[in-house]
């Protein structure tokens, strides 16, 4: 058993999506229980890309490699975590904000939650402030993270937070931001939960807001 969680392993820290996917599917035909695999194997993995990061050995190519590779494992065991009832750490709802078209860091993010045991519900780019309402009205999330790229664009961050609160939402969620130009200073200017300024940090974010 040993064995093959750690090919999966290192098949995350190499991106090799195909070794992760046969690897994690012979793990599942040998019985190895898909909660462990998950727990043990591909969320210790990503935390290692995230380390890794963090410490400039990888770059944002890589981590964007580990993370579809981490995804592949992913797409084998979500159904069986379905079936056997095991709790997401958390839900997200994720998107980047109107007006905005750049979705490479938000993708990362949500595929770097969703490696930490996150259910993500990802809204994709250019999203109002009226979608994210509809999607925490539909999706219950216990997290909304917004992104945003560009100087001008930031400021939607803001509108959003101002449409839930007329809505009447914003004390359902924990708002966390991110992006380029975003500082943990604007974060607490336009009173989001918490500011991350990478991937990995926006894990640790996520869970420490859940606490």
């Amino acid at each position: 058993m040993d064995g093959i969680m750690k090919t999966i392993q290192q098949a995350v820290l190499e991106g090799n999506a195909s070794g992760v996917k046969d690897n994690v599917q012979a793990a599942v035909d040998g019985g190895i229980d898909a909660g462990l695999i998950l727990n043990d194997c591909l969320i210790p993995a990503m935390n290692e890309v995230g380390r890794l990061f963090e410490e400039g050995e990888y770059y944002i190519p890589e981590m964007l490699i580990s993370a579809k590779a981490m995804k592949a494992g992913l797409a084998i065991l979500q159904p069986l975590l379905m079936k056997s009832n095991i709790q997401a750490k958390g839900r997200v709802v994720i998107g980047t904000v109107q007006g905005d078209l750049h979705d490479i860091g938000k993708n990362l993010v949500a595929i770097m939650l969703e490696g930490a045991g996150f259910e993500v519900i990802d809204l994709g780019a250019d999203v109002t402030p009226d979608k994210f309402v509809e999607a925490i009205q539909t999706n219950k999330p216990d997290i909304v993270a917004m992104s945003a790229l560009l100087t001008t664009t930031m400021p939607r961050m803001k509108d959003a937070i101002e449409v839930f609160i007329q809505k009447d939402v914003r004390k359902q969620v924990k708002i966390m931001i991110g992006g380029a130009p975003v500082t943990a200073d604007y974060a607490q200017k336009i009173g989001a939960d918490g500011y991350s300024e990478d991937a990995s940090r926006a894990v640790a974010l996520a869970k420490s807001l859940m606490e």
